[in-house]
């Protein structure tokens, strides 16, 4: 069988060409991905370990990190056989153990099937004569010796393989690295309640890297879009512009950590460096610094570290990574208690101590929380942050964003601290994004579209309708409607959706605006909603979807905060300059931060000439324009 041609689906492995083919047509899939392959699809359904994976493709004497070679080799034979691993058709993970490959069968053709016999064996002819050899009919238990001894004769035959191929592997010199993506850590703990540690650690290794070397480092949130994406790694390499990509996996057992990692040559997917590590859960927060070291010393890019690493408390560290976890899936509140906490478990603890200001504030800025009660929480926690750790370039933004968003107003004062941060780490995206916010809600356009794509060059990924929001506070609609469906092509974001529906909502193109509307409530799970806005708009177009959306904003004013300043817009859109003003002065009492806005926003425009509203931009400080 394990010499012959295998079929699954609408695929044909032969084993004795060593190709895999598709509907006739032959597949590109490397070396070790087939050899295991036709391992696995050789062992007629029953479980292959991983140990018995490593034992018959990688010989002890091979430098290599076995089970992250596994996880690679497994990664290349799901793309080609275009599995999903959630949904396997054919090649079934069993969570630590190893894989079930299913629905195998051997071809059979007229050079293949053997003479049938006309009469059955007697038992006592069961031992056939040399010279008369017999076709037996064989049990279950023989047919699995026969079985085993096919893979074991497949075994013989890829080591001699891989041990040539090592020959030949030992002259060829290590490819030049200067650039590098950390994909997302796999979680191989069996507990999806693990996710977080996995993706806190591709964080921290990521920030790490970018610390200790001189690699060209891609930030985090424009490698999660590959996370469980199985795509050929050169292709990923070649989407980030990048030579390195670093991959691993972490698996963790009570208060074991088992971490390993493997630097590729993304080009020609070619092994560079492999490394594996055991910790306990009281030094996992050294972790990343260390791996981010070997990693620097193998590429040979590693620069001396500045300052000492500070002590962390695990727990405390633990608690930071799960704030973490939740802040970067966009749920600030859910984020807010693991700061809390471990900075209640390490009162020192700078980054958790930032991270608590930041999402008190993101909740008073994104509408969330009463900017009355948010406001002092994240002025605190921010100016706690920057005293326990001057160093730290995200304290000195979130202080920045403080004194001009949240307290103050104060723009000499913020434009300091975001120059600061900037200073410190010329990377920080969200510096540059809080610069150019800051200079076009001054008027000062231009300045702050290119501080905006600034931001944009270096992560791309991490706000897509960032430049559409520039181009739209700016007033510039049709080149934030351009951008913006540039963007969705290749990234359909709900935040893009957003920023094109106001837009259009500018330009005064109402079922456009409607249809964006729409496609942003669908990518944000509110179909409901979108389907009741569908409804509104076809008996009432613009004004009765407007009307829907003040009503249910009142009706959820009775259970939680809803801000003023929205209530207020939506007034505004329907021409009621008296609520309009009057949901205006409340936002102005709760000094909230939405009003900086105020006269970019062009749902306001119709009252630039209303004495009461230059009163209120008077008082927030604002230049005039009008």
């Amino acid at each position: 069988m394990s010499a012959g041609i295998l079929e699954f689906g609408e695929f044909e492995l032969d084993c004795g060409r060593f190709e895999l083919r598709r509907k006739g047509v032959p597949l590109r899939l490397e070396r070790k991905p087939m050899e295991l392959l036709i391992l696995l699809a050789s062992s007629d359904g029953r479980l292959v370990t991983r140990q018995e994976i490593a034992e018959c493709l990688w010989p002890s004497e091979v430098f290599v990190d076995t089970e992250h070679g596994i996880n690679t080799a497994i990664r290349k034979i799901r793309h080609a056989l275009r599995e999903d691993s959630d949904r396997p058709r054919f090649l079934q993970t069993v969570t630590g153990k190893g894989y079930r490959f299913t629905g195998v069968t051997p071809k059979r053709d007229s050079a293949s099937i053997a003479t049938e016999p006309s009469q059955p064996v007697h038992p006592t002819e069961s031992q056939p004569s040399p010279a008369q050899p017999a076709s037996v009919t064989r049990s279950p238990s023989s047919r699995a010796v026969w079985l085993t001894a096919g893979a074991a004769a497949l075994a013989v035959l890829i080591l001699a393989v891989t041990f040539g191929a090592r020959s030949v592997r030992g002259h060829t010199a290590k490819p030049v690295i200067t650039s590098i993506a950390v994909l997302p850590l796999d979680n191989l703990s069996g507990d999806p309640s693990q996710n977080y540690l996995a993706e806190g650690m591709t964080d921290e290794l990521t920030t790490m890297l970018a610390k200790d070397s001189t690699l060209r480092v891609i930030s985090r949130t424009s490698v999660m879009q590959y996370k469980d994406a199985h795509r050929p790694l050169p292709e990923i390499a070649r989407q980030l512009n990048v030579d390195g990509i670093l991959e691993g996996s972490l698996a963790r057992s009570g208060d074991k950590l088992h971490m390993t990692v493997q630097l590729i040559y993304g080009p020609s997917d070619t092994h560079v460096w492999a490394d594996s590590y055991d910790r306990t859960a009281e030094d996992t927060v050294t972790l990343p610094q260390d791996a981010a070291l070997a990693i620097a010393h193998a590429t040979h890019s590693s620069i001396p570290s500045a300052t000492p690493v500070k002590y962390i408390n695990p727990a405390a560290h633990d608690a930071y990574l799960r704030g973490n976890f939740h802040w970067f899936s966009g749920d600030q509140a859910g984020a807010a208690p693991y700061y809390l906490k471990a900075t209640q478990i390490q009162p020192d603890y700078a980054a958790a101590w930032s991270g608590l200001g930041d999402s008190y504030g993101a909740g008073a800025v994104d509408y969330v929380l009463d900017p009355r009660q948010a406001l002092p929480l994240a002025v605190s926690a921010a100016q706690k942050s920057l005293e326990l750790d001057p160093s730290l370039a995200q304290a000195h933004l979130s202080y920045g964003a403080d004194k001009y968003w949240l307290t103050d107003w104060d723009i000499p004062a913020a434009l300091r601290e975001f120059d600061r941060a900037i200073e410190l780490d010329p990377r920080l995206s969200q510096a540059w994004h809080m610069r150019g916010k800051l200079l076009i809600e001054e008027g000062r356009y231009q300045e702050g579209i290119a501080q905006e794509r600034k931001a944009m060059e270096i992560d791309p990924f991490q706000r897509p309708w960032a430049m559409s929001y520039a181009y739209a506070m700016s007033r510039n609609f049709d080149a934030a409607i351009s951008e913006a469906e540039q963007r969705l092509t290749t990234h359909p974001d709900a935040g893009t959706w957003f920023v094109v529906s106001y837009a259009y909502d500018a330009k005064h193109m109402d079922k456009e605006a409607e249809h964006a509307t729409e496609e942003f409530l669908t990518l944000t799970n509110q179909t409901a909603t979108a389907e009741s806005f569908r409804r509104a708009f076809a008996r009432g177009g613009r004004d009765g979807v407007i009307r829907l959306r003040i009503d249910r904003l009142k009706a959820e004013s009775r259970k939680k905060y809803i801000c003023p300043y929205l209530l207020g817009s939506y007034y505004a859109r329907l021409g009621d300059k008296q609520h309009a003003l009057a949901y205006l002065d409340e936002s102005l009492r709760q000094h909230g931060p939405q009003l900086l806005d105020l006269q970019n926003d062009a749902t306001f425009d119709f009252l630039h000439a209303d004495p009461h509203y230059r009163a209120i931009v008077q008082k927030v400080g604002l230049p005039p324009r009008w």
